[in-house]
């Protein structure tokens, strides 16, 4: 696949994963599972769940859109956002559950908690919003095994109101995180936007090239699923199978 060296906006990110890229994608994603070379395969799970999720998300679009036939006004609606934000946390759960995670609703900053001897590990996600959700697992995705025993990953975070090169390094490791959390949200049928998450910046921020630079990762993700890291691969063919 060729990539584009253009600038892209939010509206374009919509673009990026085509009918014809969903299937080929989803065909790809699961050859991987069945070849052995994940540890969880969606062969191994149940049809009957799989349609059970399916038949959810369904229900809850289809609702939605009755009540707001506008798509992009029912996917801000915050009752849609709640029962779909729901609707995922119970997937993930159901189908993590054999690594001993859990995915969970916050109430203020995102978190994880490494498990214990007396509880599964914990991803907080933060606001109880969907976007909030599929980027906090973005970053379980990428943290790998031994970053998963560490507090928030070991991971280093600086709060809104960066100065200019503590934002530029936040946005150097926000790149693949995002570019996730946009495959998984194009593949349940839900907008994609960046977040730079520094609305007090004291400096300048329109030379930024973030927003190209999660783009541009996203069609490498597309064009070399390989790259995806393992546990995002289960999770994007889940999603890019039961959100027809």
């Amino acid at each position: 696949m060729t990539y584009t060296t253009s600038y892209s906006t939010s509206a374009s990110f919509a673009s990026l994963l085509t009918l014809d890229i969903r299937q080929q994608l989803y065909a790809t994603l699961k050859s991987y599972g069945d070849k052995g070379d994940n540890d969880l395969s969606i062969a191994s799970i149940p049809p009957s769940r799989l349609q059970r999720f399916a038949d959810q998300w369904q229900q809850i679009k289809s609702r939605q859109l009755r009540a707001t036939p506008n798509i992009m006004t029912a996917n801000n609606d915050p009752d849609f956002d709640y029962q779909i934000t729901n609707w995922f946390i119970d997937l993930f759960n159901s189908v993590f559950s054999p690594l001993n995670v859990r995915l969970v609703r916050g109430d203020d900053e995102p978190e994880y908690f490494p498990a214990s001897e007396n509880s599964a590990a914990q991803i907080v996600f933060a606001h109880g919003y969907l976007a909030s959700a599929l980027h906090e697992v973005s970053h379980w995705c990428i943290a790998g095994k031994r970053r998963r025993q560490l507090l928030d990953y070991g991971y280093w975070y600086a709060a809104d109101g960066r100065s200019e090169a503590q934002q530029k390094a936040f946005e150097q490791v926000e790149i693949k995180p995002q570019a996730l959390e946009c495959l998984f949200s194009l593949a349940c049928h839900q907008p994609f936007r960046v977040s730079q998450d520094n609305l007090f910046a004291t400096f300048d921020t329109s030379n930024s090239t973030f927003e190209h630079d999660v783009y541009t990762q996203v069609q490498h993700y597309i064009a070399d699923p390989q790259q995806i890291p393992r546990d995002a691969k289960y999770l994007l063919a889940i999603l890019l199978k039961i959100c027809k």
